[in-house]
């Protein structure tokens, strides 16, 4: 293991993290509502370490392997949570106890929106664009940010893209270099980013909830600036568009990349995982609209058209964005949208959940398998579009989704153990495993209530669904330490 390597790219990383809490100091300048304070004593602090991690090792330069790149990755987002829990420790008009802070910072670098807090619109703006900006800045992941500039600092990136890029085929590079795939993907998160936000200005959003609102629909993260969540705007425009952005930011960049630069559309219809994704999305969005329609939820044909639509796809694409408490709608409704959030999105994308392509191969695989009991003899393969699966892909997949079980009876036992009911523990899990936010019972509002040992398995939960399972699994494994 190359210790002083990793200490040196973590202090630098740790470093570039601190510059990104100048941006609430000068929003709590400009509006002169607190917070400012907090926020610039948090970036000298972060900065202090950053430097005292990198300055003893800044000379070890060495390239990272494969073992020093998940090691690094999980430091990374650990520490980086910590990091981010300064400012609303710091920022007296909180009030939060370590936990909970923990709990905001670890829920906003994830994606997953849970949040501790109540009276939201209250709070400071830097606070509220500091939410904001935490969900933006995981939303992609701030390593393969930094992928794109450690090149320059004299570090090699392709084994940090490989821990940090969701989903199952990580070796599959939009550009012959890794700095370059991960420029890409930078570009297109931002340039959707500055469309969401154009997009909420007009329909009728002022520019600071509009872009704290773009920050955390690209991300699929599903912060808001109130307490009512996408509710409070009570518009239908802007719950369109809220929908529309899910549903492109949910879908794999590389396609989205293939899309640009071939000029056609044609990449989003061939590509077997989209045309999976989205006939998930409208299967389940008809469902959903015929059962509320039928159960008379609403007053008016239109308004269920609203609901249904925000609602499956908000839930389904893991961003938690509510408008109506889809709790209270027929039982059946809130369970299949929680199902649905398992599935999540597409690999490479910002969404959470198993993704679509691994629902996708274990269906395959499934079918092969009744074939072959019905054909012993044959030969089957696992497909997606034109393109055998490898058989270690597969296998792969399989101990994903295993693993995934395995981490989610463990943290829904260790749930039930302090004190919650059955509901909330299971949609509590699945609600941060997932990285979706919102679950049913005591954390249908939101997690204050629940106690601190609920909390940092939940913290623990989100990290594992961010980092999808083995990168931190792997750690546990005497083969990754031994020399």
């Amino acid at each position: 293991m190359r210790w002083r390597g990793i200490l040196r790219t973590l202090g630098l990383l740790i470093c570039l993290f601190s510059v990104t809490l100048i941006p609430p100091a000068l929003i709590a300048l400009w509006y002169q509502d607190g917070g400012g304070l907090a926020f610039l004593v948090a970036f000298v602090v972060s900065l202090i370490v950053g430097f005292w991690v990198w300055y003893p090792n800044r000379a070890a330069y060495s390239d990272l392997k494969v073992r020093d790149g998940f090691l690094l990755t999980v430091l990374f987002w650990s520490v980086l949570g910590c990091v981010g829990i300064l400012p609303f420790w710091f920022t007296g008009e909180l009030g939060l106890s370590f936990t909970d802070a923990a709990f905001e910072s670890f829920s906003g670098l994830t994606t997953t929106g849970a949040t501790v807090l109540s009276g939201i619109e209250t709070l400071p703006h830097s606070i509220l664009y500091y939410r904001q900006q935490l969900q933006w800045l995981g939303g992609m992941g701030i390593i393969v940010l930094a992928v794109a500039i450690l090149p320059m600092l004299g570090i090699g990136g392709m084994q940090l893209y490989r821990a940090e890029i969701p989903g199952p085929l990580k070796d599959a590079k939009m550009t012959p270099r890794i700095a370059d795939t991960a420029k890409h993907l930078w570009y297109i998160y931002v340039a959707l980013t500055v469309a969401c936000a154009a997009a909420y200005k007009v329909a009728g959003m002022g520019w600071f909830d509009a872009i704290g609102h773009a920050f955390s629909t690209v991300s699929v993260g599903g912060f808001s600036t109130y307490d009512a969540n996408l509710g409070y705007f009570d518009s239908a425009l802007i719950n369109t568009i809220c929908g529309i952005f899910l549903l492109l930011s949910a879908m794999n960049f590389a396609v989205h990349y293939a899309a640009i630069t071939g000029r056609s559309f044609r990449s989003y219809t061939q590509d077997s995982e989209v045309r999976a994704f989205m006939l998930v999305q409208v299967t389940l969005f008809v469902v959903v609209f015929v059962t509320l329609l039928s159960q008379q939820v609403f007053g008016s044909a239109a308004e269920t058209l609203d609901q249904a639509f925000i609602q499956s796809v908000s839930i389904s694409t893991t961003a938690g964005f509510t408008t109506a408490d889809f709790s209270v709608w027929p039982l059946f409704i809130p369970v299949l949208l929680i199902l649905a959030s398992f599935i999540g999105g597409c690999a490479s994308s910002t969404a959470g959940g198993l993704k679509v392509v691994r629902v996708l191969l274990l269906a395959r695989q499934g079918v092969r398998e009744l074939n072959r009991l019905v054909h012993p003899q044959g030969v089957y393969s696992v497909k997606l579009g034109s393109r055998i699966v490898p058989p270690r892909v597969v296998e792969a997949v399989w101990g994903f989704f295993a693993a995934y079980a395995l981490v989610f009876a463990v943290i829904m036992l260790g749930l039930l153990a302090t004190g919650l009911d059955q509901v909330t523990a299971f949609s509590a899990v699945a609600a941060c495993l997932n990285n979706l936010g919102p679950g049913f019972g005591e954390v249908v509002q939101n997690y204050a209530d629940i106690s601190a040992p609920a909390k940092w398995m939940l913290m623990l939960a989100m990290l594992f669904g961010r980092l999808e399972i083995f990168t931190i699994l792997v750690l546990l494994t005497p083969t990754f330490w031994r020399s």
